[in-house]
């Protein structure tokens, strides 16, 4: 009987002495159920340290295992995608490299697939993570919830297992700023997700400092929905009606009171509150426009400087 392939994606960085834990526990994991075979595309993520080192005694030591290189840093995001382009199984599961993921329930992830979900996703009870990252994703998920619709009850977490079919539509995807939850509530919002505990960071700390989660919760918030412009126009309008209230207001108290002078404390309040909301919306539609532009400047999502096969790629 032919094995079904289960595909792994991991992208790597700053993570030399956690990613190969990560590929010893997904061999012995895989082991528990005879039916499967499996593939790990790690990609290399133009990381600092020796995780490209490590990577290659590992893709010399077993066949299942290829390497994607990166020139230049692309981000996480990119980094998977580029991943998913090399995949052969009918499954893929992303997991992160720092052994947090809990391999060890992956067979739940699998069961919940052959439940008929398209994407079956790990949920957390608590975040191993620290407070400021779990408001980033706390307001991450709001952001979803309002401007994609995601299902109030699905967490979204970076281990999951997802149909072949998804993923060959989210690589239909070409432009810059990849937003991989995103890309997937555009495909299919048949998700299941799947209790279970995340573990603490085996080394280190999180590579994502304040600028890249603003830069990747800006990519959600402008990648896959307009709806943050048609937000800045209602904003406009409320202001505009709050104004000419106002307006009407002044207007009657001169009346009635001939000799009351105009505030100078409020009408500056009010200048500078307008003043702020119009800037605002510039910035947003700015964005917009900029990565309009970036689009049409046909930038890539990453740069592969090399990629290194395993045996299902030799197969073909």
């Amino acid at each position: 009987m032919e094995k079904k392939i289960i595909s792994f994606v991991i992208p790597c960085y700053r993570s030399e002495k956690t990613v190969g834990k990560v590929i010893e526990e997904i061999k012995t994991v895989i082991k528990e159920r005879e039916e499967y075979d499996y593939e790990i595309i790690a990609v290399n993520d133009s990381s600092p340290d020796n995780v490209y080192s490590v990577l290659i005694e590992n893709w010399k030591e077993d066949n299942h295992i290829a390497i994607v290189d990166l020139a230049a840093n692309a981000g996480k995001q990119s980094a998977v995608m580029a991943g998913l382009t090399m995949v052969h199984g009918e499954i893929i599961v992303c997991l992160d490299d720092d052994c947090q993921c809990p391999v060890y329930e992956l067979w739940k992830l699998i069961d919940g697939l052959d439940q008929g979900y398209d994407i079956a996703m790990a949920r957390y009870g608590i975040k191993k993570e620290s407070a400021f990252r779990n408001l980033g994703s706390f307001l991450n998920s709001q952001m979803f919830n309002l401007l994609l619709g995601k299902p109030k009850n699905l967490q979204l977490t970076n281990f999951y297992a997802i149909k072949k079919f998804v993923i060959e539509e989210m690589l239909r995807y070409k432009n810059p700023y990849p937003y991989l939850h995103g890309l997937m509530l555009r495909t299919t919002k048949n998700i299941i997700s799947i209790p279970m505990k995340e573990r603490e960071r085996a080394e280190g700390t999180s590579g994502y400092t304040l600028k890249k989660l603003i830069s990747f919760w800006a990519d959600g918030l402008t990648g896959f929905s307009v709806k943050p412009l048609r937000i800045a126009i209602g904003l406009g309008c409320l202001c505009a009606g709050s104004g000419f209230i106002y307006g009407l207001y002044l207007i009657i108290r001169k009346i009635v009171y001939v000799n009351v002078a105009v505030g100078w404390t409020s009408l500056m309040a009010l200048q500078l509150f307008l003043g702020g909301i119009i800037m605002l919306i510039l910035g947003l539609i700015g964005e917009y426009i900029g990565r309009i532009y970036i689009c049409i400047n046909s930038s890539p999502q990453y740069v592969i400087r090399e990629a290194r096969k395993n045996k299902f790629e030799e197969e073909e």
